[in-house]
C-alpha cells in the first residue's frame, strides 16, 4: 500500500515548481522583484484586489448595503419550496469560507508578513466584497431549475457569457469538479489532526496512525460524509444550517473570552496592527510589502472572493431579487474575514510569541507549523488552570471547520456536474467520487503516516487555475450586474424580469415572477 501511495507522490512532484511559479510570477523575476513595494505582489495579488477596486466603483460602493438588507434578506420567510432560503445558502457558503484558512492561513499570513497583514487582510476584504457580489449575481441570473431546486454557478454563467456555447459550460465544470474533488483529502487531514490533539490534549498520550482511535476516526468520517452527501444538497444544507452556527459561535464566543480576560492587552493589538502595516517589525522582512502581499493573499484566499467557488452556494437559493444573493454572499465576505479570522489575528498579535525570538531562524522554527503557533498563543493568553479545556474547544472549531469545507467542497462538485448532467445517476456518481473514493483516499494516507506534500499541492495550482478562469468571466459579466443592480435600487427589490433589459434567463423572466 505505502508503495502506491508513493507512487502516487512522485507522479505529482512536477507540480509543485509548477504551481509555486505561477503563485509567485513575475516576483520571481529579478528586474520585477528589484521594484521597492510592488515587487513582492505577484500578478494574482494585483490581479484579485484590482478588480476588486474597479467592481466596487463601477457598483457605487456596494459593500455599503451588505449589512442591513442582508440580514433582513436571511430571515425573510422563504415564499416557495423551489430551491433553499436565503439563510441556508449563506451558511453553505460560509461552511466553505470559514474553513482550517481562517486558523492556520491567517496565522501563516501573521507569522510571515507581521501584524500589518492583518490590516491589509482586511482591505482586501472590504474590495472582495464587491468581486462576491458581481459573481454572486451573476450566478443567479443565469442559474437553472431541476425539480425542485436550482442549479448553477460558474460552468453556467459562464457558457452564457461566452457566446452560449455549451463547450465552454463542460470545460469549466470539469474543473470545478477537479478542484473540489482534490481538495477533499487535505480537508480529511484537517479533520483527523483535530481529533488527534483533542485526544492528545485529553488524555496526555501520543496516538499513532495504527492506533484504534484513527481507525474509529476513519470509519466514522466515512459513514457520516456518505450519509449526509448521499442525501443531496438539502440534507447537506439542514447539516450545515446546525454545524456552521456551532462552529462559528464557538469560535467566536472562546475567542471574545480570550480578549476579555487579556483586555489590556487590545491597545497593544491595535498599534502593532496598524503600525505594522507600514512600518514592520524586521523579523517579517522589514518592508511593507511583505506585510500587504501577504494580507492580500491570505484574505482573499480565506474568503474566496472572485474564484468562482462560492457561486454553487448563491445559485441555489430562492431570492425574490438576483441582487439579494448578491448582498448575502457579500456579507459573508465581511463575516468571514472581518469576523473570525480577525478573531485568530487577535490572537496570533495579542500574544506576541514572535517577541520572544530575535534570531530569525529560531523564529522561522516556530512559526513553520501555523496551528502549533496558534495553539501556543491560546496558551499564552489563559490561564493555566483552563488551557487544555480552551485547547480543545479551539481543536474542536478547526475539525469543524475542516468537516464542513469537506461537506461543501463534494455539495459544489455535485451542483457544479449539474452542467454536464442533471441525471441521478451522474450525479450519484459525483457524490460517490468525493464520499466514497476521495475521502477514504485522504483517509488511508494519513493510516499509512503519508502526508504526500506533492498531491497536496495540486490544490494551490487549482486555487489559481479558478482565479484565471472566472476574473474574466466577470468582467465580461459585468453589465449584467449592473442592469440587475440599477432595477434593484430603482424599485427597491420588486420582482426583476430579465427581459425588461435586453436579456432573457430561465428563471429570471415573466413579469410575475417571485423566483
Amino acid at each position: 500500500m505505502s508503495n502506491i501511495f508513493d507512487l502516487v507522490n512522485d507522479f505529482f512532484a512536477f507540480l509543485g515548481p509548477i504551481t509555486d511559479a505561477i503563485w509567485d510570477f513575475p516576483t520571481n523575476l529579478e528586474w520585477y522583484g528589484s521594484i521597492p513595494v510592488l515587487g513582492q505582489f505577484s500578478f494574482p495579488v494585483i490581479l484579485l484586489i484590482g478588480v476588486g477596486i474597479y467592481f466596487t466603483f463601477r457598483t457605487r460602493f456596494i459593500q455599503g448595503q451588505s449589512f442591513g438588507p442582508a440580514i433582513k434578506i436571511m430571515f425573510a420567510r422563504q415564499t416557495s419550496k423551489q430551491g433553499i432560503s436565503s439563510i441556508g445558502s449563506f451558511m453553505l457558503g460560509l461552511a466553505m469560507r470559514a474553513g482550517p484558512g481562517n486558523i492556520v492561513g491567517i496565522t501563516g499570513a501573521i507569522s510571515i508578513g507581521g501584524p500589518g497583514a492583518l490590516f491589509w487582510m482586511w482591505v482586501a476584504a472590504f474590495f472582495g466584497m464587491a468581486s462576491a457580489f458581481t459573481e454572486s449575481v451573476l450566478a443567479q441570473l443565469f442559474k437553472e431549475k431541476k425539480n425542485d431546486e436550482y442549479v448553477g454557478g460558474l460552468p453556467f454563467y459562464g457558457k452564457r457569457i461566452l457566446g452560449n456555447k455549451r463547450v465552454v459550460g463542460l470545460f469549466l465544470s470539469f474543473v470545478f469538479i477537479i478542484y473540489a474533488l482534490f481538495n477533499i483529502p487535505a480537508q480529511t487531514f484537517n479533520v483527523f489532526s483535530a481529533i488527534g490533539a483533542i485526544a492528545q490534549a485529553s488524555t496526555g498520550e501520543t496516538y499513532s496512525h495504527q492506533s484504534n482511535l484513527y481507525y474509529t476516526i476513519a470509519v466514522v468520517l466515512i459513514v457520516v460524509s456518505a450519509f449526509i452527501i448521499f442525501g443531496g444538497i438539502r440534507r447537506v444544507v439542514a447539516y450545515s444550517d446546525v454545524l456552521v452556527p456551532i462552529k462559528a459561535a464557538l469560535f467566536i464566543g472562546i475567542s471574545i473570552i480570550i480578549i476579555l480576560i487579556n483586555f489590556p492587552l487590545i491597545p497593544y493589538f491595535f498599534k502593532e496592527v496598524v503600525v505594522g502595516a507600514f512600518l514592520p517589525h524586521a523579523i517579517f522582512g522589514g518592508t511593507i510589502g511583505t506585510a500587504l502581499a501577504q494580507g492580500v493573499k491570505r484574505g482573499l484566499m480565506s474568503n474566496e472572493a472572485g474564484q468562482g467557488t462560492i457561486t454553487m452556494a448563491a445559485a441555489v437559493a430562492n431570492n425574490r431579487h438576483p441582487c439579494e444573493q448578491g448582498l448575502v454572499q457579500s456579507f459573508g465576505v465581511f463575516f468571514d474575514t472581518m469576523v473570525i479570522c480577525t478573531m485568530t489575528g487577535f490572537i496570533v498579535v495579542m500574544a506576541h510569541v514572535w517577541t520572544g525570538y530575535t534570531d530569525g531562524a529560531m523564529w522561522d522554527s516556530v512559526r513553520a507549523s501555523k496551528i502549533t503557533l496558534y495553539l501556543s498563543s491560546v496558551e499564552t493568553l489563559v490561564p493555566v488552570s483552563i488551557a487544555k479545556a480552551v485547547e480543545i474547544i479551539m481543536c474542536a472549531c478547526y475539525g469543524l471547520f475542516a468537516f464542513t469545507t469537506l461537506l461543501g467542497m463534494i455539495s459544489f462538485a455535485e451542483i457544479s456536474a449539474n452542467f454536464i448532467s442533471k441525471k441521478r445517476g451522474f450525479i450519484l456518481v459525483i457524490r460517490a467520487l468525493g464520499s466514497l473514493c476521495f475521502v477514504p483516499f485522504g483517509v488511508l494516507t494519513i493510516l499509512a503516516g503519508l502526508e504526500l506534500g506533492n498531491l497536496w499541492s495540486i490544490s494551490d495550482l487549482m486555487n489559481i487555475i479558478m482565479v484565471y478562469l472566472n476574473i474574466p468571466l466577470l468582467l465580461l459579466g459585468l453589465p449584467f450586474v449592473l442592469k440587475a443592480l440599477q432595477h434593484y435600487r430603482n424599485t427597491k427589490g420588486a420582482p426583476f424580469n430579465s427581459q425588461d433589459y435586453g436579456f432573457s434567463t430561465e428563471c429570471w423572466k415573466g413579469k410575475d415572477n417571485t423566483n
